[in-house]
């Protein structure tokens, strides 16, 4: 509700400002406005982390409690707003390159929009969205959202009592047998491993000391892996004129000099990216090393967009 009241005069502002727009002639007669008005664009910006955090921490549990339609329509809303805030932005940009009829014929459309979405949607949710959440939601269910919002992060400011704080999983989740538990949900072996072979990259995994202890098994691998190296020394997986350089690398990744190396290799007509991870615990303890492989060809010819209602 914070952050509400401040985006709310963010919007005012902006709405307070549109009438000196719409009657100038000329760029000149609005030279201290634009500027003005972009600061607050870039204010509003900020506003998505709110959304984020009402679409991934509170609306799942909204859902739940099996209110669906509400928290889709408020989402729907949301984006709706992104696409305002960054066409106008985009526009306010390009100023210069635009005449100044053009530039208030683009830019009014989408400020007014803003101006009124952005209240009304507001209104929705602080009369009826979240007045049925409060109804619904557990004392227990709302510690979780709480957490998940802290983790997520706010906007304009951070609650002193969020800082430092992590996100914990419900004892639901956790407690979920026959599944691992991880700090952000549970999978079973199955589920895990196929998730590992789905993913277009070839990942070996070297423990802290040096041993190969896996590698995925995607449908093309890049590299040929057979069963037989795993608990081999990944020194000797590699030919001896080039092993100096694989400890040079595991030692940088180990001592923490650096957390990542990359290289790069043409293989025919694929574009070979070999990345090397550090992998750590929490309190920064060294536990082995991933290695990602990918063939990135077609991801180096790929220009502008494709969204996913262009599907």
């Amino acid at each position: 509700m914070k952050e509400h009241a401040l985006i709310k005069g963010y919007v005012q502002a902006i709405a307070d400002l549109l009438p000196r727009v719409e009657q100038a002639k000329g760029f000149a007669e609005i030279r201290d406005e634009l500027p003005e008005i972009g600061e607050l664009l870039g204010n509003l910006k900020e506003y998505n982390k709110h959304q984020v955090r009402e679409e991934n921490s509170l609306f799942p549990y909204l859902e739940k409690h099996g209110v669906t339609q509400p928290p889709a329509i408020m989402w729907t809303e949301h984006d709706e707003h992104r696409e305002q805030i960054k066409k106008a932005s985009k526009i306010l940009e390009d100023s210069e390159a635009l005449g100044f009829q053009e530039f208030k014929e683009r830019l009014l459309p989408r400020l007014k929009a803003l101006t009124d979405l952005i209240p009304k949607h507001f209104y929705k949710e602080e009369n009826i969205l979240f007045p049925a959440a409060l109804k619904l939601i557990s004392d227990g269910e709302w510690r979780e959202i709480k957490a998940s919002m802290d983790d997520l992060g706010y906007c304009y400011f951070t609650p002193e009592e969020a800082i430092g704080k992590k996100v914990e999983l419900s004892e639901e989740v956790k407690e979920r047998k026959g599944e691992i538990a991880f700090e952000t949900g549970s999978m079973t072996k199955e589920e895990l491993e196929a998730m590992l072979n789905s993913l277009p990259v070839d990942i070996t995994f070297v423990d802290q000391e040096d041993t190969v202890r896996y590698f995925s098994q995607p449908g093309e691998r890049l590299f040929p892996r057979a069963k037989a190296i795993i608990g081999r020394k990944v020194q000797q997986c590699h030919p001896q004129e080039s092993v100096d350089r694989v400890n040079q690398v595991l030692n940088d990744l180990r001592s923490g000099e650096r957390d990542s190396a990359e290289f790069w290799i043409n293989l025919g007509e694929k574009k070979v990216y070999i990345r090397y991870f550090a992998v750590r615990d929490k309190a920064g303890r060294y536990l082995g090393t991933l290695e990602a492989t990918q063939d990135i060809a077609q991801i180096k010819k790929i220009e502008g967009e494709k969204r996913l209602l262009e599907y």
